[in-house]
């Protein structure tokens, strides 16, 4: 007998997101399922799917991260938003702790579920956990050389949870994402690769942004990556703690706690679809569609 679960199409700011919902049974995804309902063209193409496993120790939910590839990834911004919508209009609650390999997340939200509140965690600045391969004595102005590329000599490198390498350019149009993105997350300094931003700072409390993820390639938008620039950008002087990051798909609002030093991530989460699919097969159907 086929047993199917739960799932919802989601983004946040146009950043393509599949919850699945396993809290009620089920082991870890297969990549190859993964891939199947990643891929382009598929009714349920996703850049990230969070899977959604019963929660330990005080959590809601543990989530699994999962890039379009196959690969896992250990943070995903607007990921946790639209899982935390989604467990916020299923319990009523507007607070909830999450799970994940980054660490423990915790989100709130005011009367409406429009706009989500994420406690990212602190970023991380030493070369080691970000990880780089080789020891980098400030990681605010890393030397980096692709030639050909037209980056600037150095970016800043960041982890929120997983790798970012940020690069402060008059204008992030001026990049095509598809030669450039590939050939930075694939570059030897990056043992677990890393997410690519290219970042023009247009005011000291805002800034615009392309990216291209790890294991996603170029997307709309990308928590983590506007995460990372907010850190990046105070560092080094260029933007103030509190700053709105223009992304392809809408706007995030920062703020870097002076006080702990966690970075607090704001932005919508939005329902697209739902249904039920099987985790083994790969098969699913629309809610409107189920028999």
């Amino acid at each position: 007998m086929t047993t199917t679960v739960p799932f919802l199409k989601m983004n946040g700011l146009g950043n393509e997101i599949l919850v699945v919902d396993l809290r009620q049974g089920g082991d870890a995804l297969s990549a190859d399922i993964v891939r199947l309902w990643g891929a382009p063209g598929h009714p349920l193409h996703f850049d990230q799917l969070m899977a959604l496993h019963p929660g330990r120790d005080g959590a809601d939910a543990d989530m699994r991260i999962y890039n379009c590839d196959g690969s896992e990834s250990s943070a995903c911004g607007n990921g946790t938003r639209c899982v935390a919508a989604y467990l916020m209009a299923e319990s009523g609650r507007r607070a909830l702790v999450l799970d994940s390999a980054a660490g423990r997340l915790m989100t709130t939200a005011g009367e409406r579920l429009d706009r989500i509140t994420v406690d990212m965690g602190t970023p991380r600045f030493g070369w080691a956990e970000i990880p780089l391969a080789r020891p980098v004595e400030d990681t605010r102005a890393v030397p980096f050389d692709l030639p050909g590329a037209g980056l600037p000599p150095t970016f800043s490198a960041v982890s929120m949870g997983n790798p970012h390498a940020i690069f402060f350019v008059p204008d992030p149009d001026a990049f095509d994402l598809a030669v450039v993105g590939p050939r930075v997350e694939h570059h030897p300094l990056f043992p677990q690769k890393v997410n690519l931003s290219l970042v023009r700072v247009d005011s000291p409390d805002a800034v615009t942004m392309k990216v291209w993820e790890r294991g996603a390639g170029a997307t709309l938008a990308c928590g983590t990556a506007a995460c990372a620039i907010a850190a990046a950008g105070a560092r080094a002087g260029l933007t103030k703690r509190q700053v709105a990051v223009t992304l392809p798909g809408g706007v995030l609002h920062l703020d870097w706690r002076e006080s702990d030093g966690h970075m607090l991530m704001t932005g919508p989460a939005t329902h697209e679809f739902s249904g039920r699919l099987d985790p083994l097969t790969g098969a699913f159907a629309r809610m409107a569609e189920a028999a």
